[in-house]
């Protein structure tokens, strides 16, 4: 190959994120109410029956089809799907920052304003129960935040003694911080929280 077929090649090449095709895609979506009393965060309980995550609370969302449009789009639609409301309900959306997993997914959290409350009703192959919280109750309490080691762990044939340091190569190692909130008997955690912290420090900005 010379030169000239390898720049003709590259010079109309957009950069993504390198093996992003083997990662699965979610989207969520924060909800936000206005209530008398003040504007509220929606959280879903996921139902109890589900294969991944029984129980859990979250936000709702779900996997990026090959036919959404585009990330928000699957917000707006999983929730939709999952709250039993017309997508009209759901306005003034904006992208918040996305997230790379360990566990070999990216998410595109967004917030939304959610209107006509009362005509939600929660899809239960999904949703087991949906529940909301103070805005105000968040800005005055800071999350508890505990650690995951990773470690590495090489497959048992791994070509040691291709690489300098053999069996005592000095490996990478990291953590991500698990973030916690406890409203009442409700314990929110896991990405969930940190899509919500992530908010809050966008508010104090």
């Amino acid at each position: 190959m010379e030169i000239n077929q390898i720049l003709k090649r590259m010079q109309n090449r957009d950069s993504t994120m390198l093996d992003s095709s083997k990662f699965t895609k979610f989207a969520v979506l924060l909800p936000l109410i206005e209530k008398d009393d003040g504007l509220h965060i929606l959280f879903e309980v996921r139902a109890y029956n589900m294969r991944r995550q029984p129980g859990e609370i979250c936000f709702p969302g779900g996997k990026v089809d090959p036919d959404d449009i585009n990330e928000q789009f699957t917000a707006i639609r999983e929730t939709s799907e999952e709250l039993g409301i017309h997508p009209s309900s759901i306005r003034h959306v904006f992208p918040l920052d996305y997230m790379v997993t360990p566990f070999g997914t990216i998410i595109y959290p967004f917030l939304g304003v959610m209107e006509n409350e009362q005509q939600i009703q929660p899809n239960h192959a999904e949703v087991a129960e949906v529940f909301t919280v103070p805005l105000e109750f968040f800005q005055n309490v800071k999350p508890e935040i505990f650690k995951v080691h990773f470690s590495a762990k090489p497959e048992q044939d791994f070509p040691f003694d291709l690489i300098i340091g053999g069996e005592n190569y000095n490996w990478q190692t990291r953590h991500i911080d698990e973030y916690f909130y406890k409203y009442g008997d409700k314990v929110i955690w896991g990405l969930t929280a940190r899509i919500l912290s992530h908010f809050l420090e966008e508010l104090e900005i």
